[in-house]
């Protein structure tokens, strides 16, 4: 495998944390500095009950989980504005909200990474958690993002 491979495998891996750790935050308030400790010690890379986590590259790990708390109001008013009429965040279930939080705060925050690539990860990690139908509303919700923040 080529190290561009590796590191996007890596990438990717650290994505579907970042949404998991996300949902754990909102759902338990574990505090951000001790949830990046608990998912560093135990899920990336780790074997647990025979299941091996895929390798995550941790620093991008730990940006988009503490970018995505330190600009939460930011990204949930950029994710609001792109909402149906009546529809807000809360109507959303918590997987989706990380999901469309850590995909804005990419968008936002991490011009390295073009649109494409930051859309389409972020529609593969909603196949982890949605069927076809919720997979098709991230991809139009992150592109009237992408639209919005970087023209």
């Amino acid at each position: 495998m080529t190290k561009t491979n590796e590191r996007s495998r890596a990438r990717s891996a650290a994505r579907l944390f970042a949404v998991q750790a996300l949902y754990q935050h909102e759902m338990e308030k574990t505090p951000i500095p001790k949830l990046l400790d608990e998912f560093h010690q135990h899920r990336l890379g780790r074997t647990i009950e025979e299941v091996t986590y895929a390798h995550a590259e941790t620093d991008f790990f730990d940006d988009l989980v503490r970018g995505v708390d330190a600009r939460r109001e930011e990204i949930d008013g950029a994710i609001t504005a792109k909402l149906a009429a009546g529809w807000s965040l809360d109507r959303l279930d918590k997987p989706m909200r990380q999901i469309l939080r850590a995909g804005t705060y990419e968008l936002i925050a991490r011009i390295d990474v073009p649109t494409a690539t930051v859309i389409s990860e972020y529609v593969d990690v909603a196949d982890a958690f949605y069927e076809k139908r919720e997979k098709g509303f991230v991809n139009g919700l992150l592109d009237a993002v992408a639209k919005a923040v970087r023209g």
